[in-house]
């Protein structure tokens, strides 16, 4: 298990990731992500009050085989 409550999965073949939140003892799919604007939108549906910032705190979000910041097809 991550750390980190928000988890931006590796890049798909097609482009985008897929991006979790671990609550309540387990993982929900928020969405695929194509854009660091999805990540703040999925951030915010997620309650997280200052989504820009959450962005880049490790504490918040984990980017997996990857920055989070990359969305193009592995």
């Amino acid at each position: 298990m991550t750390s980190a409550p928000i988890v931006v999965h590796r890049p798909s073949i097609s482009g985008g990731r897929r991006v979790t939140v671990h609550s309540s003892g387990r993982d929900e799919i928020l969405g695929t992500a194509y854009s660091d604007h999805d990540l703040i939108v999925f951030l915010e549906g997620a309650g997280i009050d200052d989504p820009d910032t959450a962005l880049d705190d490790p504490r918040w979000v984990e980017g997996r085989e990857g920055p989070a910041h990359e969305f193009s097809a592995s």
